[in-house]
C-alpha cells in the first residue's frame, strides 16, 4: 500500500496542466482559472476623491479651529468640479466625488457647522484626511492579477473596475464518469432485489461540477469486460480525465486494470493506505490522459474524490497553486479510533468555537457504505496509521471538503 502523501504526489507528477485557452467576459469569470497576467488600463482611484461626506478645504486654512470658510459650490458624486478653490474657501463634497483643485483634505460634516454660504471648522484636520488619492490602489500598467488565479467575486469586481471586460482563461477541464456493476439501477427504477441505485454517479458529478470542471456522466456499465472495455475507450476519447467507481478490488468481477493495461495505459498504483478507499487505481496513458478507479462503496468514492481527484483536477485547469486539501487543527468531545496500518479519514463536522474548531463525528453507523450520515458533513478527521486512538481534547488533524 502507498502511503497516502506518496500518492497524492504522484498523482500530481502525472498531471500536465491544460494549455488551451479561450476568452470570457466579466459574466462568465467566476470560477475560472486566469490564463495570463492581466494589467489595468485605469489608474484606482481614477481620480483625487473624497472618502466621506463632508467639506472639500485646504489645510493650511486652518491652522487652528473654529475656521470661517466660504462655501463656493457643492461636489456630488459623478460630476466635475467647476471652480479652483482659493485661500479660506471650501467645496461642499460627497462621498466619492471629485476634489477641486486647490483642496487637499476633507473634514467630515459632523466637524463642520454651515450657515449660509459660510461653513465653521471645527476641528484641525491633517493634510491629506479623507482623501483617496489618484494611483493609491493601483497604478495603470502594473500587474494587476496573476495568470493561474482562480477568479473569485472580488477578482471580477478588480477586472471591471480597471475595465478589462474581456480576458484569457484556461479552458474547463473534462472529466468522463461512470459507474460499474450489475446491481446498479436508476434513482426512476423499481428495484428487485439485489439491487441498489447508482448514487455514485450523481454524487461525483456534483463533485466535478464543484471544482470546475465539466462532466460528462456516461451510462452505468454491467459487469461484462467487453461492455467495460468499449466504455473506457469512449470516456478516454471524450474527456481529459476518467473517473470510474466500481471494479477495481480483487473479485472476479473486477477487470479495470487488466482492461487499462490492454488499453495501452501505466498502473501507477492500486492500493492507498488510507481507510476508506483502500482501492485505488490511477493510470496515466501515453497522451497524457489520467484514469481513476476508485470503490463503488459511496462514502469510499467520495472521500477518494475530495482527497486525490480534486487535487488532480486543480492542477489540470491551469490553477497555479494550492492543489492540495486544507487542513486544520481540532479537537474533539469523543475519542477516535485508528485503522492500524492506515490513515483513517473519519467523517464529521468541523465547527468554530471559542477555542478553535471542534470536530464531532455524526450518529449512525460509519461503515463505508453507509451514505446517510455523510450528507452534510464538511470534515475529514485523520488518525494517522500506527495511532490507536486520538483522545478527547487531543490535537487532530482536519481536511476540509467541499461537497
Amino acid at each position: 500500500m502507498i502511503p497516502v502523501n506518496e500518492a497524492e504526489a504522484i498523482i500530481l507528477k502525472a498531471i500536465a496542466p491544460l494549455t488551451e485557452t479561450e476568452i470570457v467576459g466579466l459574466g462568465e469569470g467566476h470560477g475560472r482559472i486566469l490564463a495570463t497576467e492581466v494589467t489595468g488600463k485605469l489608474d484606482i482611484p481614477h481620480w483625487d476623491n473624497s472618502a466621506m461626506d463632508g467639506y472639500a478645504i485646504r489645510a493650511a486654512d486652518v491652522p487652528e479651529q473654529p475656521v470661517k470658510l466660504q462655501v463656493i459650490e457643492t461636489i456630488p458624486a459623478g460630476e466635475v468640479p467647476t471652480q479652483t478653490l482659493q485661500a479660506g474657501q471650501a467645496a461642499r463634497i460627497f462621498t466619492g466625488a471629485m476634489l477641486p483643485e486647490g483642496a487637499d483634505t476633507i473634514v467630515m460634516q459632523e466637524n463642520a457647522e454651515r450657515e449660509g454660504d459660510m461653513v465653521t471648522i471645527l476641528e484641525n484636520p491633517t493634510r491629506g484626511k479623507f482623501v483617496r488619492s489618484q494611483g493609491d490602489y493601483y497604478r495603470a500598467g502594473e500587474p494587476l492579477l496573476q495568470a493561474g488565479m482562480r477568479l473569485g467575486a472580488a477578482d471580477i469586481a478588480v477586472l471591471a473596475a480597471c475595465q478589462c471586460p474581456k480576458f484569457p482563461v484556461f479552458r474547463r477541464p473534462t472529466v468522463a464518469i461512470f459507474s460499474t456493476g450489475d446491481e446498479l439501477r436508476s434513482p426512476t427504477d423499481t428495484l428487485q432485489p439485489g439491487q441498489i441505485v447508482d448514487s455514485n454517479r450523481y454524487a461525483l458529478t456534483a463533485f466535478v461540477e464543484s471544482i470546475g470542471a465539466i462532466a460528462k456522466p456516461l451510462p452505468t456499465v454491467p459487469d461484462d469486460p467487453a461492455k467495460l472495455k468499449e466504455t473506457m475507450q469512449a470516456a478516454l476519447a471524450q474527456a481529459d480525465i476518467v473517473l470510474s467507481t466500481g471494479g477495481v478490488s480483487v473479485g472476479e468481477y473486477d477487470f479495470v486494470e487488466k482492461l487499462l493495461e490492454e488499453l495501452g495505459a501505466e498502473i501507477l498504483m492500486r492500493k492507498v493506505a488510507i481507510r476508506p478507499g483502500k482501492p485505488l487505481t490511477v493510470a496515466k496513458f501515453p497522451d497524457g490522459k489520467v484514469y481513476f478507479g476508485i470503490p463503488g462503496n459511496p462514502v469510499s468514492a467520495l472521500v477518494g474524490c475530495w482527497r486525490f481527484v480534486q487535487p488532480a483536477i486543480k492542477k489540470l485547469s491551469g490553477q497555479k497553486d494550492n492543489w492540495q486539501p486544507h487542513f486544520v487543527w481540532a479537537t474533539s468531545p469523543e475519542t477516535l479510533k485508528g485503522a492500524g496500518t492506515r490513515d483513517a479519514y473519519l467523517w464529521g463536522n468541523l465547527t468554530m468555537t471559542e477555542t478553535g474548531y471542534s470536530f464531532t463525528r455524526p450518529s449512525g453507523g460509519h461503515s463505508s457504505a453507509n451514505l446517510i450520515n455523510l450528507a452534510q458533513t464538511n470534515a475529514l478527521a485523520i488518525v494517522p496509521k500506527g495511532v490507536a486512538e486520538i483522545q478527547t481534547g487531543d490535537r487532530l488533524r482536519v481536511m476540509l471538503i467541499n461537497s
